[in-house]
């Protein structure tokens, strides 16, 4: 056979001892990928070629060596030379790769696998960071975003810096400044050169991290970390804010913009004594709110993964998990008794004084009547007493202390304690301990400065068409299309907006191909499906637009709709079409159809596996359709039905009692191997569509993913392993 054709054969089982196979021809050939001697798992020593940039699918029984092949082999193989391609330096952080158990795998290009197995669990992962569409509506914002006013919602307008002086003087009389210019703004790097600049261009001061320094005195002693993040404003004038010193503090400000490049910033000193750091920019602020101001938007203040927009109270994740009242207290009970997570035995809680003599000593200062023989129930309490039990009463004019008696070797000591309050205790426990108990009494809430949105209240106040980021996030992804389908830029933004929208679009019509036209582009990726997962990331491989890659795919089909399958299959096409190499291991007759190459590992799975059964176009599979039928009436008797390439057809065997019932499309329906094995029953059976379940029999739902914890073995999982024990229990 001359070298780079394609065959369709079929091979005998395998032996016991297979003999290795011929060697392929050796010559450089770049239309293929060459993959000779493969040894991993079941593998039997094969060897074959694979086209490049075409769709080529391994088929064969589950445990056959598919994706010891694909996965193990070959996308092993790519990475490791991916790893070796790296510096010493990168790889010692990195490790080592093992290589697979292959003589050679010539004609490979850089490899990305895509499987349903590595959903990312992170909960600021969404679905547009994974497609990159956040990435691109940021950037959106921040060149086509119109800001607004915070506080009355007026757009920003432009600052002068008489405005800004006149303002200052109104709002901070007779108060001590400090203008500063801002230099270097939250960047990382060493800042040296800068300095000594600054001090040659006669700047005596400067404001490094919050720190007022010197350069004439300090300069050799200021060190900055050269991969941490700096801000550094030089000291421009120094004034009280009068009228007569208006002109001076217009100039100083007018150079302080020129320093910042639009932005000035100020060291208000009050009467008081405290200091207050201002900023104010020229280009962005509200004319009504001069203090409101929008500093420079960069799409890192768009961003809910960076401290310049991320929620400072959620950190960017738009929830919170804090203690619910509901669950921690019961109000039928004695004060007492009420908080649920207090120890029954009088006992404090860990890390805390909270307990229950101790409640009762509060409650007594609060004036709490305890006469009885039984606490008040918490419902009769007053508001007032409930509050002060649960929030303390550090603010009263007069707070209620207790005395706390600790003993350490042998001696002891009393102190004295203000009451903060038995959230504050619990807080204080649960932030020391994470006590388990303590779990059943949090949930999870809404982040009540955000709101869920997850950004800073000045990233949520500028709009582009009308909508903000949040809102523009929390679109469908079929709704986003029609948004931005509609969008008509002005001409001074065409230049700008068009790539940026263009990206946008491109990107929102390859998920909605897929069949996600429903998902939102904020969902988050913990709450994906396998299915789900793998097409996002199929379409963020497309958005990227890379080339002369080879991606390996597992099994893309599972869970899909028949309509959405067919969208899948256009992908992958899209995918071959930009020059890559597209390898799925799939048991679907539709994408065997599709396919360029098809490969069938087998015969069987297990020992019996790990051989090329058959390999060519799926034309050629279907010419090999009386061989087949043949094959599978010598082995067990049993007509097979007849295979159609253009859909996937289910069959029903119908058996003699008690039987397994299976309806499952054929993994490889081409191929005798998988019917040779696939049905062992009598010799003529009969095929039909239906069946019926009696009363007494039960089905059972069974996962595809298999267990991950290593002790978990096949006796143990189904069963068998309980009787061996048994048997050997005398």
């Amino acid at each position: 056979m001359r070298a780079g054709a394609v065959s369709c054969r079929l091979m005998p089982p395998a032996s016991a001892h297979p003999r290795p196979e011929a060697p392929l021809d050796r010559t450089g050939a770049t239309d293929r990928i060459r993959v000779v001697g493969a040894r991993e798992h079941n593998l039997k020593n094969i060897s074959l070629d694979l086209p490049r940039d075409a769709l080529t699918v391994i088929t064969g029984l589950s445990g056959s060596g598919k994706s010891s092949l694909a996965f193990d082999t070959i996308y092993q193989e790519g990475q490791r030379r991916f790893m070796e391609s790296l510096s010493s330096y990168a790889r010692q952080f990195l490790g080592q790769m093992e290589k697979p158990k292959v003589e050679r795998v010539d004609g490979l290009s850089p490899t990305l696998c895509i499987d349903q197995k590595t959903v990312n669990r992170n909960p600021r992962s969404t679905v547009g960071t994974i497609t990159e569409i956040s990435d691109h509506l940021r950037l959106l914002m921040a060149r086509l975003g119109t800001p607004h006013c915070t506080t009355c919602g007026r757009e920003i307008a432009t600052l002068a810096p008489g405005q800004i002086a006149d303002a200052i003087m109104r709002e901070a009389p007779d108060a001590r400044l400090h203008v500063l210019g801002p230099i270097v703004r939250d960047r990382k790097g060493a800042y040296r050169k800068e300095l000594r600049e600054a001090l040659a261009d006669g700047y005596i001061r400067a404001v490094v991290d919050g720190t007022m320094r010197r350069l004439d005195e300090d300069l050799d002693q200021i060190k900055l970390a050269r991969y941490e993040k700096h801000s550094i404003e030089l000291v421009v004038d120094r004034l009280v804010a009068r009228p007569d010193h208006r002109a001076r503090l217009v100039e100083a400000i007018t150079h302080g913009l020129r320093l910042g490049h639009g932005v000035v910033t100020l060291l208000v000193e009050g009467s008081d004594g405290q200091i207050s750091h201002r900023a104010w920019s020229s280009e962005r602020a509200c004319p009504d709110h001069p203090d409101v101001s929008i500093p420079e938007m960069e799409p890192r203040l768009f961003s809910f993964n960076a401290p310049q927009g991320a929620c400072p109270r959620c950190s960017g994740i738009g929830w919170l998990e804090d203690f619910d009242l509901d669950l921690l207290i019961d109000p039928d009970l004695p004060f007492d008794q009420a908080l649920l997570p207090l120890p029954a035995d009088d006992q404090r809680l860990p890390f805390s004084s909270l307990s229950r003599p101790l409640l009762r000593e509060i409650a007594q200062g609060l004036g709490v009547d305890l006469g009885a023989e039984e606490a008040p129930p918490w419902r009769d309490l007053s508001d007032a007493q409930r509050r002060v039990l649960l929030t303390g009463s550090a603010k009263a004019e007069a707070p209620i202390r207790f005395t706390v008696t600790r003993e350490y070797d042998g001696r002891k000591s009393t102190s004295s304690r203000v009451w903060k309050g038995l959230l504050t205790s619990i807080e204080h426990c649960w932030h020391f301990s994470r006590l388990k108990r303590l779990e059943a009494y949090r949930r999870r809430i809404t982040c009540t400065a955000c709101k869920g949105k997850r950004l800073k209240p000045l990233a949520l106040a500028v709009t582009f068409q009308g909508a903000t980021i949040s809102e523009l996030s929390s679109m469908s992804i079929d709704d986003a299309r029609a948004f931005f389908a509609a969008v008509a830029l002005p001409p001074q933004s065409r230049a700008v907006g068009a790539p940026i929208l263009q990206e946008l679009r491109s990107r929102l019509d390859f998920l909605d191909k897929v069949g996600l036209g429903y998902l939102s582009v904020d969902r988050s990726a913990a709450t994906l499906s396998g299915g789900e997962a793998q097409r996002i990331r199929l379409a963020g491989q497309v958005g990227a637009g890379l080339q002369g890659v080879t991606y390996v795919l597992d099994e893309p089909s599972i869970g899909l709709h028949p309509r959405d399958q067919s969208r899948l299959l256009d992908a992958l096409t899209e995918l071959r079409d930009r020059g890559n190499t597209v390898l799925v291991v799939e048991h679907d007759a539709m994408t065997m159809a599709r396919a360029d190459h098809l490969i069938e590992i087998g015969p069987g799975a297990g020992r019996e596996g790990g051989q090329v059964v058959a390999q060519g176009s799926p034309r050629q599979f279907l010419a090999a359709e009386p061989l087949r039928r043949a094959t599978c009436a010598a082995s067990c008797g049993s007509p097979c039905p007849p295979t159609d390439v253009r859909a996937t057809e289910r069959w029903w065997c119908a058996a003699p009692e008690p039987t397994i019932w299976t309806a499952s499309t054929c993994p490889s329906a081409w191929a005798p191997s998988t019917w040779s094995r696939g049905y062992p029953g009598p010799a003529s059976p009969a095929w039909s569509w239906t069946s019926s379940l009696r009363p007494s029999e039960r089905t059972f739902a069974g996962s595809r993913e298999a267990p991950a914890r290593p002790a978990i073995r096949p006796a143990s999982t189904t069963g068998s392993m309980a009787s061996i024990r048994s048997t050997r229990s005398w």
